[in-house]
């Protein structure tokens, strides 16, 4: 029998963890917010002292004795690093610190979940996105300290939060036994792996989403039009999905692999056309075009962007669409 206390706890902790992640978001928010502002200023002093040195320099090559040819230019001092400023760097340190507690939160839903119902905890439509949720979280914290993404952090933060909204209010399922066909150690391989390659295929999502703004600003901003943005370069972004879906897909290969060892167990075949496996198929041949794109042919950018939304949108319509518009083997996680 479930156990009905700790059940309680979980929802508990479950709405914890959205009340922590939209105050991460907001302190990520204005974490960005103080960047734009800093970078708004910048760029003005900059139009304003650029005018002044083009006059002194005109002054002092009108003024100064020719130099000796070959000479050395005079040593001229550098612009001091500018630190960042504390309300930013408090508030991105503000919101990394509750998104950790957030993510504290969201790993106790998720344990004292699994213990309630003795189980592994992603039988139902409930538990799995709940789970995609926090390998999300999980694969940004890690992109944070590898990489120092902090601007990934209010992105992630809101995908994070609907999800748990959208799993609490319309996906939410008591909890109870497994259905007899997830009956199987195979949960813990084929599912897990699927859950840790979704969460990570989502930041790299994220990711080039960002890429796609950047690139937008920088075109408006060769047309003459003045724009600032808090991003890093497009090619950062670029480089950056491109390194997490590296990490992704392998993990996305063996959860298939998997699945078809499962399935012929469970069902006396490794591959039935089954709705599920064909876009599961689909997802990683998109994928799979995507790395093979810029490892063979050089594509990046744009045309990279391009078929890596394609792909996540593959994997979106996995999820949801292939659960809800057809039926089949695995209509029990519908």
């Amino acid at each position: 029998m479930p156990d009905s206390d700790l059940a309680n706890l979980s929802d508990q902790l479950a709405l914890g963890a959205v009340l922590l992640y939209v105050v991460a978001m907001v302190g990520y928010a204005l974490d960005l917010g103080f960047g734009r502002r800093r970078a708004t200023a910048e760029t003005a002093e900059a139009e304003r002292e650029a005018p002044a040195k083009v006059l002194v320099g005109a002054a002092a090559g009108a003024t100064d004795a020719p130099r000796t040819a070959g000479a050395p230019p005079e040593d001229t001092p550098e612009a001091p690093e500018r630190p960042e400023p504390r309300a930013e760097r408090d508030w991105g340190r503000f919101a990394i610190l509750i998104s950790v507690l957030g993510w504290g939160s969201h790993l106790g839903m998720i344990v004292t979940r699994g213990w309630a119902a003795e189980r592994w905890p992603w039988g139902n439509m409930y538990e799995f996105l709940a789970a995609i949720a926090f390998a999300a979280v999980t694969a940004y914290l890690v992109v944070l300290a590898r990489y120092k993404a902090r601007f990934l952090g209010a992105f992630v933060m809101l995908a994070a939060v609907i999800a748990l909204g959208v799993a609490t209010i319309w996906l939410y399922t008591p909890v109870g036994p497994l259905d007899p066909a997830l009956k199987s150690y195979w949960i813990a391989i084929h599912v897990s792996a699927a859950i840790m390659a979704t969460g990570a295929f989502t930041v790299a999502g994220v990711s080039t989403v960002l890429y796609v703004v950047r690139a937008r600003r920088d075109t408006r901003r060769a047309d003459g039009e003045p724009t600032s943005s808090l991003l890093p370069a497009a090619d950062t972004l670029d480089r950056l999905a491109y390194k997490i879906t590296m990490f992704a897909f392998p993990i996305w290969t063996f959860a298939i692999t998997a699945g078809a060892i499962w399935a012929d167990e469970a069902w006396g075949r490794y591959w039935g056309w089954d709705p599920k496996e064909i876009w599961s198929f689909v997802t990683w041949v998109i994928y799979a075009g995507y790395l093979h794109a810029r490892a063979t042919a050089g594509w990046k950018g744009r045309r990279a962007a391009v078929i890596g939304l394609v792909a996540f949108a593959a994997l979106l319509f996995n999820f949801f669409g292939v659960n809800y518009l057809f039926s089949g083997m695995h209509s029990y996680a519908g």
